[in-house]
């Protein structure tokens, strides 16, 4: 009798590789070419870099103290005046004037660039006007405005509301202008009203444009302000500076400018982050 031996062969089934989503590819090569993650204070990095190189440079002997001070001591002479209750009664000066001037030119530059924006006789009217304007050097009405106005404080703010309302129209029209000519007719088939229109296309198209122009309009009341406070002015931030310059104190000019700057600074962040917070729903390389 034979026997018969019989050998059973387990075969194991290997899993085949997954099949990458679709769309995984693109995803990652949109991160790689994306600029990456937001540093936290990555605007400070800057300003903090230069301020380490001068107070280096200082601290070496490769500046001259009596052309540019350290650093220390244009804080210690920031400490005295501040202390001696000018500084603060200067910087409450110029804060004034400049939110002065800048609420009328924001309103002045929102209402022409709607209207001329919307309506082709607003814009017949009113674009070539404000262009004619911005060609002319704001700084050269300085002299009309003072026979116009006199020397007084009118003629100050008004000159800041010319440098402000300047970038919030060109840059409200041409966003007003750019708006997808697909979305109108959108509007009308949905039959939607002029308002319903303006509310819910016309702002969030056009914001994005605002918000370019509000930030150069903020800097440019800043950048008026400093030469408007040398012109027959008792107080402010550029008072001092010019006074500073008659009495040959370099320390003095440099507090001015420092807080100048970080006035800037501050005013240009607070629209960003109201900018980032409006806009949230755009998906952009900075956010």
């Amino acid at each position: 009798m034979t026997a018969v031996t019989t050998t059973t062969h387990t075969t194991t089934e290997v899993p085949a590789p997954l099949a990458p989503v679709e769309g995984t590819h693109q995803v990652r090569r949109r991160r790689r070419l994306a600029p990456g993650r937001r540093l936290p204070a990555a605007r400070l990095v800057g300003p903090a870099a230069v301020l380490a190189l001068w107070s280096v440079a200082s601290a070496a002997g490769l500046l001259d103290p009596g052309a540019i001070p350290a650093p220390w001591t244009v804080l210690e002479t920031g400490s005295r005046l501040w202390s001696a209750g000018t500084l603060p009664d200067d910087i409450l000066t110029s804060l004034r004037r400049a939110a002065t001037g800048f609420s009328i030119g924001l309103a002045v530059g929102i209402l022409l660039a709607l209207a001329s924006g919307l309506t082709r006789t607003g814009e017949a009217l009113i674009d070539g006007t404000v262009n004619l304007n911005r060609a002319i050097p704001t700084l050269g009405l300085i002299p009309l405005f003072i026979l116009w106005l006199g020397i007084g404080e009118t003629f100050k703010i008004a000159i800041i509301a010319i440098v402000v309302y300047i970038p919030i129209y060109l840059n409200t029209h041409a966003a007003l202008s750019g708006i997808d000519s697909r979305f109108v007719e959108l509007a009308e088939v949905q039959g939607l009203s002029k308002l319903q229109f303006i509310r819910q296309v016309v702002i969030p198209g056009a914001l994005p444009g605002f918000f370019v122009g509000l930030r150069l309009g903020v800097t440019g009341s800043w950048l008026g302000l400093v030469v408007l406070e040398q012109i027959n002015a008792t107080s402010g931030l550029g008072y001092l500076m010019f006074q500073a310059q008659n009495y040959g104190q370099t320390d003095v000019i440099l507090v001015g400018l420092v807080v100048y700057g970080v006035f800037g600074l501050v005013s240009d962040s607070a629209v960003r982050i109201v900018e980032r917070r409006v806009l949230s729903w755009r998906r952009t390389l900075s956010s």
